[in-house]
This record gives C-alpha cells, structure tokens and sequence, in this order.
C-alpha cells in the first residue's frame, strides 16, 4: 500500500544494526542530558517508546539524509528536539497518552462523530466557540476539526493556510493559551480537538521567509530558491499549475532576493525544503508544540507535494511518504495520543497510499465525496460501485474520514479507469457534472458555481453548499414543494451514507441546519473572485433556532441527520464493523453491509426520485430473511417477493425477531 522506498532484506539488516548501535550510543547522551528532568518511571515509559519506535525512525532519516556527512549531527537534534518537548508536555496529556496506548484504535468506535468549522465564522473566537460545546453535544459532536487558526498575512491568505507563525493564533479568534485551555475543556466533554499541520509551506511573512527575504543564507536554504530560470523550466517540463489563474507555473520570482521562489499553490506561500534536515527539525518542533496544546488529531495538509524531483510531476514521490513515517515514529515516541489525519486531492490510488498504521491513520476520502455527488447528478449507481469495491478497503487499524463536503470545493477525484469500466468518457463525464452543479444542465437541480474553471478544456471543481447543490436553493425559488422535499430527500441521503458506509463521518456545520450559498462574498474584495466564499458563510444562528421544529426545513434536516446519527452510534452492528459492498441487483441502488460480531445490517441507497425494486431472489441471494426492520423507518418490511424502495430512501435494514 505505501509508496515508500522497499528495503531489500539485506538493507533492512544493515539499517537495523546501525540503528541499534546509533541508540545504543544516544541515548547515554539524551540520559545525561534530560533524565534528572523527569521522574524515573516516565522516563523509562519514554525510553521503552524510543527503542520499539527508533529503528523505523533511524530507517526513514537514513533514507532522507543518510548520505550527508552530518547525518548522526541531525539525528541527535531531532532527538533532542522530540525528548525536550516530551519533557513540555503536560501531565493531563501524558496519561491521555497512556489511554490511547492501551486503546490505539479508539478512532475506529461508532460513536465517533466528526464536525468541521471556521471558528469565526461559527462562534466568532474561542471564547464563543467554549460558549457553543452544548450545541456539538446536541448534535452528538464527538470530533471537531478547526479550520486554520495560525497567525496568517493580512488579504490574501489563502484561507488561512498561508501560515505566518505556528506558534500564534490570529489575534481575532484568541491566544494559544486559549486554544489549550479549550482543547482542554472539548476533552472533558469527550471531543477530541483536530487542528490544520500546514507542512508544506510558510507564509511568505513567517520569520523563515523573512529573514530568507533579508538575504539570511541558511534561511534561503529553509525554501526551494533558484538564481535564475533553468532549473524551474526543467522542473515544470513535467508539472501542471495547481491555480494556472493565479500564475501559470510553479515558481514567483522575488526582486528583493533576485531569486525564483518554490511556490506550488499561490506566490505568497514559499514551499518549504525537506533536503535540508534543519528544516525537518524545526517542523518537527512546531508539530509536537501543537500535540503539547492537547491537538489530538493533526490534519497533514497538501501531503502530495513535499518532496520534488527534477523529471516527475513533483507528486507523490516516495520521500513524501518518509517524511510522513519519520513524524508518525516521532509522535508515536513524544505524543502517543496524537494522530495524522491524511489530506490529498489526487488519484484514489495515490490517496491510499498514504494510509498506514505507520504513516496517516485517517485520511480524507474525496473518492467517495465525489461519487456521491456524481450518483445524485447520473441517478446511477454503478461508478460508485465500481470505485467502492475496488478501493473502500484500507489497511486494518486506519479509518476514512467521509464527507459530502467541506471548507474546499469539490473536484471530481474518482478514477478514469472506474469511469471507463461503466463504459464512459471520463473527460466528458466530468464535464458534464460541472455542467450540472453549475446548473447549466437541462434540467439541474444544483445551484453551485464554478472554481477554477479552464475555458478551453471545460475542467473545473465546484462551489457551493450542501444544501444549495442538493437542489434546496432551487426549490425555494420556484416555491415547489414537492422539489423542497427531494432535496431534503438528498441530504440525508448522502449523509446516511457517510455516516454508515465505515469511517469518521464529518459534517461542514451549517449542513445540518440547511444553510445555502452565501453570494455577499462577491462585496468583499478579499474574497471576490474565489467561489470557494459561496459556501463559507457565518453560520446562521438564526436559523439554527428552528432546528427543534419537525415542520420547518431546518428542522426536518436537523432531526434526520439527528436520527441517522442516533442509529449510527447506538446499534451495535456499526461498532469497529466491516463493510462489504455488495450489488443490488438495481443500477440505482447502492447496497453494502456492516457486521461487527453476530450483528449484521444491510444499508440501501436509491439515488433516484424514483420508486425501485430490489427482487426478492436478490435479497435471498444476501441473506435476506422474508422479513426485515429498517432502522431508519422504524418499521417492519415484509418482503417476500420483492422490495421497493421509495425515491431517495435510505434504509438500514437489521433481520427481524420475527419468524419470516
């Protein structure tokens, strides 16, 4: 699965017996430095996590940086980094650590329910957001992911991913310590805290760059410089622009410096240097500075570009996922309870690659975000069965974290080949669903907008909420009852699925309340131009009053997500279960299991607003008895010749007690 260097057997030997001979030389070193520090059994809990993880981290630095004659120089530092920030961690996190140890798969219970937000947009700083706990464990919120909150440039910042200090918040939402003493506050509450690790790149007004800036040579060496253009023209010879509107390469020359600057995704974040083992180092110490603020789950942004080589695509190279493997030993020796949460856009196959008990373990799963959409657009189900059989699977301790969407727009990162194998284009399928979730299409139910659209290909992503691309806008505004209704219909449809299908279900907050595109973004010159603001608006309180009221639309959205979230984490067949995707026999209806020990239930999906039949023989080929209980309907089904399932029904369907 990973797309790391493979050892052969005879190097693995080698790297081993250095490895041991390397800690048996350290740690004497790291004693006398440290130990007095730290009562004795800690330490020797620290030291028991160094020997069992230090061989794979010696394998992974060797890897990186064996060749370069300081090598042992930089592996003492990186250690002495890791034990002086373990000596800084806080004894509320250390036994957290110990919990964790003793349940290392605590992410893969049911129970676990994921939420996301900008913490302006939702509560407007910390303090409102302490202030607004009660409403996530109304929800059932047991995960909450905040989106950047680091110090970042005034205008552009790229949504807060241009990061200017890891160490500072924007003064707007709070201080570092206030964002401790809530990650403190979401743990006593059973919410664990997931933050935004911006690995890749600084903001061009981070001290790094800065002093890189002023002409600081060591600093220079922190980015990926080069005194003129040939080397970036051999590089993009086999590279395609992440934003070609913003600028058509890779690379923005700086005046100041006279040197072209690395810089993958907009010109003012500089694309760090892991070459440079000082660099490794110094993330490294920004990362166990957060775990040391009690983040339990770290999102690891932009994985796919961290490492570059002249003649390839500068994506996913092998060295990417060996910087991974070397933090996750490292946050398995100085933050145990700390986990890495995957993010990369790119081919399904390049995503699981990055999902490991040793590298990420949890990942994003745009493949099945993508699908979904594409099932509601084609009222078929067949690419997403395809995709699903082909690569739901993952290694066993890792988790999926699903969604239907999130703070980015949707790009339709499903395969070509699962396209093709349904018998389609995959270039004209895609065009046609931005046709469709831009509303183009005849037809269209969906109220998006485009996001960097290329004119002469047709290839674009999609802005817009869930709601406004499930069709809610659209019905508003023709006051069509009926399509009101399918579009709640679709909602909870798509949600039913990521709550049920296996992994951390996330919901972007102002879903469950119905909340639509925001079009004000167009009035504000920060934002005017990047479509992405349509779906980023400040959460609607407001609205969010109604959510308790069964009739209103807020309310009916509310109380089916409420009960989908109900069955999710209280029937037992969802606990740590496996799934099974399974066909059937009905090209509009996604079916898959989930068993967990002796429970069992089958989950049925129509995409369609029409009314289809699952055949009896079908269901006795599932091992299906005569009569069923939806859980979600709360009724039983006999189906002894045939079963219909209604226009957009989602049905979990358990064996009943009843003799069929």
């Amino acid at each position: 699965m990973s797309n790391a260097p493979q050892f052969p057997i005879r190097d693995i030997a080698w790297l081993n017996r250095h490895a041991a001979s390397s800690l048996k030389r350290l740690l004497p070193r790291l004693e006398s430095r440290f130990a007095a520090e730290v009562d004795q059994d800690e330490w020797q809990g620290y030291v028991h996590r160094l020997q069992s993880h230090f061989p794979r981290l010696f394998r992974c630095l060797h890897e990186l940086y064996g060749d370069q004659y300081d090598f042992f120089y930089h592996l003492e530092s990186i250690l002495g980094t890791a034990t002086t920030l373990w000596l800084a961690r806080p004894g509320e996190l250390k036994t957290l650590d110990a919990l964790r140890e003793n349940d290392p798969y605590w992410y893969q219970s049911q129970r676990l329910l994921g939420a996301m937000c900008y913490v302006d947009l939702f509560a407007g700083n910390l303090a409102g957001l302490r202030e607004r706990i009660p409403y996530l464990l109304e929800l059932g919120v047991n995960y909450i992911h905040l989106m950047p909150v680091f110090r970042v440039p005034e205008g552009d910042n790229d949504g807060g991913y241009a990061v200017s200090d890891y160490r500072q918040l924007d003064p707007r939402l709070g201080t570092m310590e206030e964002l401790a003493e809530l990650a403190s506050e979401l743990r006593r509450h059973g919410i664990s805290l997931c933050l935004d690790f911006v690995f890749n790149h600084t903001s061009d007004e981070h001290e790094w760059a800065r002093r890189a800036s002023a002409g600081e040579e060591d600093y220079q060496q922190f980015y990926r410089m080069f005194p003129d253009r040939s080397l970036p023209d051999e590089y993009e010879r086999h590279m395609s622009p992440i934003f070609p509107d913003e600028h058509p390469g890779s690379f923005t020359y700086r005046n100041r410096m006279r040197k072209w600057v690395w810089t993958s995704f907009h010109n003012y974040q500089w694309d760090l240097n892991y070459e440079n083992p000082l660099v490794f180092d110094a993330m490294l110490a920004e990362m166990l500075f957060l775990a040391n603020r009690g983040i339990e789950i770290l999102r690891l942004d932009a994985v796919a570009f961290i490492w570059k080589r002249i003649g390839t695509s500068c994506q996913n190279l092998p060295e990417a996922h060996v910087v991974i493997q070397a933090y996750n030993a490292l946050a398995r020796i100085a933050a145990p309870a700390m986990v890495f949460k995957s993010e990369a856009i790119v081919h399904p196959d390049e995503v699981r690659k990055y999902i490991s008990g040793e590298e990420c373990q949890l990942s994003y799963n745009p493949q099945l975000m993508a699908l979904l959409w594409d099932s509601l657009a084609t009222r078929q189900v067949k690419i997403l069965k395809q995709a699903m059989l082909r690569r739901f699977a993952i290694p066993q301790g890792c988790a999926w974290v699903n969604y239907v969407r999130c703070h980015d727009d949707i790009g339709f990162a499903f395969s070509n080949e699962d396209v093709e194998a349904v018998n389609l284009d995959a270039a004209a399928h895609r065009r046609f669903l931005t046709e469709f979730y831009t509303g183009r299409f005849k037809g269209s139910f969906a109220k998006g907008m485009p996001f960097q659209e290329n004119p002469e290909s047709g290839d674009a992503r999609i802005s817009g909420t869930c709601t406004s691309l499930a069709g809610l806008e659209s019905g508003l505004e023709k006051q069509d009852d009926s399509e009101i209704d399918l579009a709640i219909q679709r909602i909870l449809l798509i949600h039913g699925v990521i709550l049920t299908i296996g992994g951390i279900p996330l919901i972007y907050l102002g879903d469950e309340i119905g909340m639509l595109n925001d079009y004000g973004y167009e009035r504000d010159p920060d934002k005017i131009g990047d479509t992405r603001w349509l779906h980023r608006a400040a959460f609607d309180w407001e609205r969010a009053e109604q959510r308790r009221d069964a009739q209103s639309i807020p309310g009916r959205i509310y109380q089916g997500l409420l009960h989908l979230i109900q069955i999710r984490q209280q029937y037992p067949a969802f606990d740590r279960a496996e799934t099974e995707i399974v066909d059937s026999g009905n090209d509009h209806v996604f079916a898959y299991f989930r068993t967990s020990g002796d429970h069992s239930v089958l989950v049925l999906a129509n995409f369609s607003e029409t009314l289809q039949r699952i055949e009896g023989k079908r269901l006795r080929l599932l091992g299906l008895r005569k009569s069923v209980v939806d859980l979600v309907a709360g009724r039983t089904i006999v189906a002894a010749h045939a079963l219909e399932v209604e226009p957009y029904d989602f049905m979990v369907l358990a064996r009943s007690t009843r003799q069929s």
